[in-house]
């Protein structure tokens, strides 16, 4: 039998993160233990108050679930099943249980994730990630993620201009940019984008308001650069009809209840067309050690929530020179977590 175990935890991040839509330092996190006869898994809820989920809803939704008649091999087409008729909504808790299940499957079977999901191991250039903020300050920032070679842009405030212009004060590098649903306006945003163009951007990551559906519709057929769905693509059923929005989907596992749907997603995407970006909230080096095994199935990785806090309690895959080094570690690939210490 399954017993379960969680601890509440407050994230830290360096420095104040802002977006279109608010600022934060701090992240809510819920910590998983699941055991399994020796064996131990770990996963984590991370939920930025955007998403609507708390340390209190976790909490309460994990602990009344119901493991006493789960037995391995692990059904995890029903288990995540049971998952969303227990509570809808809670998709940070229920993807700190699937990664948890994972993280069990690999250590019973001996295997990195990877190799369970029958993809290659491969080096992933993630980006860093820069908030809005002044133009000074992000130079900073920008300075101080020389070592990546891709860097994530927000913007979707009044002062987008200013912003890349701070950025190509410090570097040329290519930009990936994240409006966060902060352009209203149609004809704007594409005004907006064209001249994005000829600032080395790679794509747009959410342009416009996610229920904006006529106007993505009508942007997507005139941006001369990619388009990705991010808080408009939360979990399966969004990809069926992606593609009438946006050229590309970013899969999170906080947003799709974890790696078992994540997995589903990127297939779909691939047989549709659409591209593939893996990304993350504010995380722990457990869940980013979790998503980066999908990473053969992304044309682009944001996976750099654990680099931008003060007090990850995990240590995982290693990251230098802005690339993600898989190790081969079994399970998600933590090393000694400690949990009696946290």
């Amino acid at each position: 039998m399954i017993s379960v175990e969680v601890k509440p935890y407050l994230l830290l991040k360096k420095h104040v993160f802002r977006i279109a839509g608010g600022s934060r330092t701090s992240t809510p996190v819920v910590l998983v233990r699941l055991k399994y006869n020796e064996f131990e898994g770990y996963g984590e809820a991370s939920m930025p108050p955007l998403y609507g989920e708390t340390i209190a809803s976790a909490q309460t939704f994990i602990k009344t679930l119901d493991f006493s008649k789960t037995s391995y091999p692990f059904d995890l087409e029903n288990i995540s099943a049971y998952l969303d008729r227990h509570a809808k909504g809670n998709t940070a808790a229920k993807a700190a249980i699937d990664m948890a299940l994972h993280d069990l499957i690999g250590k019973i079977e001996q295997v990195p994730l990877y190799q369970y999901f029958n993809l290659p191991k491969v080096a992933l250039k993630t980006s860093k990630t820069i908030g809005i903020d002044s133009a000074k300050i992000i130079e900073e920032r920008v300075a101080e993620a020389d070592e990546f070679q891709f860097l994530k842009i927000k913007l979707g405030s009044d002062n987008d201009a200013e912003i890349i212009q701070a950025v190509r004060n410090v570097t040329d590098k290519p930009l990936f940019v994240d409006a966060n649903q902060g352009w209203t306006n149609k004809e704007e945003a594409l005004d907006k984008i064209e001249w994005l163009k000829e600032q080395n951007i790679v794509f747009i990551e959410q342009p416009m308001p996610k229920k904006a559906f006529s106007d993505m519709e009508w942007l997507v057929a005139r941006s001369p650069l990619p388009l990705i769905g991010d808080e408009g693509i939360q979990r399966l059923d969004d990809v069926k009809t992606a593609s009438h929005f946006y050229h590309g989907i970013n899969i999170k596992l906080m947003k799709s209840t974890g790696l078992h749907e994540a997995y589903k997603m990127a297939k779909m995407a691939k047989s549709l067309n659409l591209k593939i970006m893996l990304g993350c909230m504010s995380e722990t080096s457990c869940a980013i050690g979790a998503a980066v095994h999908l990473g053969a199935m992304a044309d682009w990785v944001d996976l750099d929530g654990n680099l931008g806090v003060t007090n990850d309690p995990y240590q995982g895959h290693d990251v230098k020179n802005g690339i993600i080094h898989l190790n081969d570690t079994n399970g998600i690939g933590l090393i000694n977590p400690n949990w009696d210490k946290i």
